[in-house]
C-alpha cells in the first residue's frame, strides 16, 4: 500500500518526532511505500528518508498568544486546516496514496473535518487520537457521531479498553500504545548490578512544574539508602521562564551528589542517554496521565528499564506487568518511602522486574500498532474494538 502521513505539529525533537518514525519505519517494514504531507515550511525533526509533498498555507502556532490576538490566530489556524484537507481530498481523488494517518489529532480535527470535503474520501483516513479525557470525551463522540456515515473516516484512539468511558462507537477504534525502541545504538541485554555498583536513576524530558521536580529533589536527598545510588536529571525547556526556573533548582542543587543536563536530547544522543541509566524515574502526577499513554513509560518499556513512578501512569500497565513501583499520586511523603524501598529493594526485585518488562515489551511492540493500523486501513470493522 502506499500510506501517506499528514504531520502538521512542528517541534525540533521529543516523542513526537519519535512517533512519526515509529510509524515509517514499522509499516516500512511491513512492505508499505510511505510518504509525509506537510504544511509549507515544515522542518523535520528528523529526516525520516521517505518522500514528502508541500501543502500551500503553513501552520500557524498560538501557544504564546493571548486574548484577542489568540483567538485571531485560531480562526485563521482552523482556516488552514480546511485548506490542507481540500489539498489531500484531491491527492486522494487522484491516487497519489491508498490511505492516510494523521498522527496525532483531537476532536478539533474531526470537528472540521465535518465541514469538509475530506469526510468523503476515498480512501481510509485514520486520525490518531493519543488518549480521551473526560473534557473531550463528550465532543469527540459528537464528532465521531456526525461522521458515522462516512466509512473511510476511521477515528482511533490510543489506550487500553475498548471502549471511550464505557460508550462503543462502531466507526471509533482503539490501538494499544507502541513501546520507544532503541533504533540508532546498540543496547546489551540489561545486566544486573552488583551490589556495590550505584544504581544509575535517570528522570528525563521537558521540564514542566507539574513534574513537581524541586519537591522530589529534596524527597531524594533526605532518603536513607543501603547501597550506592546517583541521580541524573535531563530537561529541555520551551519557554523563558521555565528556563529560569529550572536553572535556578540547578544552581540549588547541582554538586549534592546529582548531575544535571540542561538541553535537549534527539536521536541517538537520546537513546544512550536513557540506555546509560539502570531506572527511570516519573515522580510527576496529573490527572491527564490516566487518560493519555505515558511516553516516558513506553519509553522505559522500550528501553527494558524498571520505573518508579506515580499511580496515575496508565495503571493499566502496572495492573499486569510488575515493571516497578508505584506510588499515591501527589503524596511525597508516600514517594519518599517508595523511592527508598525500590532502592534498598532493587537487587532483590530487578529480575522479575526484568521479566516483566519483557512481557510488556512484547506486547506493546511498535510492530503491533503497524499491523493493527494496517488492519484498519484494509478493512471497516463493524465494531470499535480490537
Amino acid at each position: 500500500m502506499k500510506i501517506a502521513i499528514f504531520e502538521n505539529i512542528m517541534t525540533p525533537g521529543g516523542h513526537e518526532v519519535d512517533f512519526d518514525r515509529i510509524l515509517v519505519e514499522e509499516l516500512t517494514g511491513l512492505g508499505h511505500e510511505v510518504s509525509f504531507y506537510v504544511p509549507e515550511g515544515f522542518r523535520f525533526g528528523m529526516d525520516y528518508h521517505v518522500p514528502v509533498t508541500y501543502l500551500a498555507g503553513a501552520s500557524v502556532q498560538y501557544t504564546s498568544a493571548r486574548g484577542i490576538k489568540k483567538v485571531f490566530l485560531s480562526i485563521r489556524r482552523e482556516q488552514r486546516r480546511f485548506g490542507w484537507y481540500r489539498k489531500l481530498y484531491a491527492a486522494a481523488e487522484t491516487g497519489a496514496f491508498d490511505a492516510l494517518i494523521v498522527p496525532t489529532s483531537t476532536y478539533r480535527y474531526l470537528r472540521a473535518l465535518t465541514h469538509s470535503v475530506l469526510r468523503r474520501s476515498p480512501v481510509p483516513i485514520i486520525f490518531i487520537q493519543h488518549g480521551v479525557n473526560p473534557r473531550e470525551a463528550p465532543k469527540f463522540l459528537d464528532a465521531a457521531d456526525q461522521l458515522a456515515p462516512y466509512p473511510n473516516i476511521r477515528p482511533t484512539v490510543i489506550t487500553f479498553g475498548e471502549t471511550i468511558f464505557d460508550q462503543r462507537r462502531s466507526n471509533i477504534h482503539t490501538v494499544l500504545p507502541p513501546a520507544f525502541i532503541p533504533r540508532d545504538i546498540k543496547v546489551e541485554s540489561s545486566p544486573l548490578l552488583r551490589k556495590d555498583e550505584p544504581i544509575t536513576i535517570g528522570f528525563f524530558g521537558q521540564f514542566r512544574r507539574e513534574k513537581r521536580l524541586e519537591d522530589f529533589l529534596r524527597v531524594y536527598l533526605a532518603g536513607h539508602y543501603t547501597r550506592p545510588v546517583r541521580l541524573l536529571v535531563q530537561g529541555s525547556t520551551m519557554h523563558d521562564e521555565d528556563a529560569k526556573e529550572f536553572d535556578r533548582i540547578i544552581a540549588a542543587y547541582e554538586g549534592r551528589g546529582i548531575e544535571f543536563l540542561h538541553r535537549g536530547l534527539i536521536g541517538a544522543e537520546w537513546q544512550r542517554a536513557i540506555a546509560d541509566v539502570d531506572v527511570l524515574l516519573m515522580p510527576y502526577s496529573a490527572p491527564r496521565y490516566r487518560y493519555h499513554w505515558g511516553a516516558m513509560l513506553f519509553t522505559a518499556i522500550g528501553f527494558q528499564k524498571p520505573v518508579l513512578t506515580s499511580d496515575d501512569m496508565n495503571p493499566e500497565v502496572f495492573a499486569e506487568f510488575e515493571i516497578g513501583r508505584t506510588f499515591r499520586s501527589g503524596d511525597m511523603k508516600a514517594l519518599g518511602k517508595c523511592l527508598e524501598r525500590f532502592i534498598n529493594e532493587y537487587d532483590v526485585n530487578a529480575p522479575g522486574y526484568h521479566a516483566a518488562l519483557a512481557r510488556a515489551a512484547e506486547r506493546y511492540s511498535p510492530k503491533t500498532l503497524a499491523v493493527r493500523l494496517t488492519e484498519l486501513m484494509t478493512h471497516h470493522e463493524n465494531r470499535g474494538d480490537r
